[in-house]
């Protein structure tokens, strides 16, 4: 990943929430406050702006600065999970470019940032649902594509929590109630690496 790579990412990402908005606001009505596709788009639509704007020097800058944006932008538990995820994968990327096992050591970074703040393990019905497994996916494709497989992985994960019972987030109020439901978290999630595939494949 160099660092046009990375503003690509998160211009994927962006793109991918606008034509999705609606549908994740869907799945979060569905089981919690129905905001999630309008906070996501506002908040990846910031940070485009912001990761545009940067003279970036290293990958992790671009990643630092669209964490940031995010927490500054998107509210509800979003925010502060994203952000500092892409914080903590901002801050293991140090250069100019990464190789595909660097990458993999920032997402994994990011995914135990987001384990930290949330509390949540695999089964909870929350984004780590559709993380976890994409990360691991990542890491075990040692290529230059190696989000493909990542991607494949986090869309997995999201129909994995369908018959899930939430334990964690609004939704757990909801008992039994939230089976039969995918969750919005883990909807983002796989939106976001399917376009880091994207965006490797130009």
């Amino acid at each position: 990943m160099d660092i046009e790579l990375a503003r690509a990412w998160v211009r994927g990402i962006a793109e991918a929430v606008e034509r999705d908005r609606e549908r994740l606001g869907e799945l979060d009505a569905a089981i919690g406050d129905g905001d999630h596709g309008e906070n996501m788009h506002r908040g990846f639509a910031a940070a485009v702006e912001a990761v545009d704007k940067l003279t970036a020097e290293t990958v992790g800058q671009v990643l630092t600065k669209t964490g940031t944006t995010l927490v500054s932008r998107v509210g509800g538990a979003s925010g502060p999970l994203y952000g500092s995820a892409f914080r903590a994968a901002g801050k293991a990327l140090a250069a100019e470019s990464a190789e595909p096992e660097d990458v993999g050591a920032a997402l994994s970074a990011a995914l135990e940032e987001v384990r930290r703040l949330g509390g949540a393990q695999a089964g909870d019905k929350t984004m780590v649902d559709a993380f976890a497994p994409a990360v691991e996916a990542f890491e075990s494709t040692d290529t230059a594509a190696s989000g493909e497989g990542a991607a494949d992985a986090a869309e997995e994960g999201l129909r994995a929590t369908e018959p899930m019972q939430a334990r964690k987030g609004r939704a757990s109020y909801l008992g039994e109630r939230s089976i039969g439901h995918l969750d919005p978290g883990a909807a983002s999630t796989a939106l976001i690496f399917r376009a880091l595939a994207e965006a490797e494949q130009g």
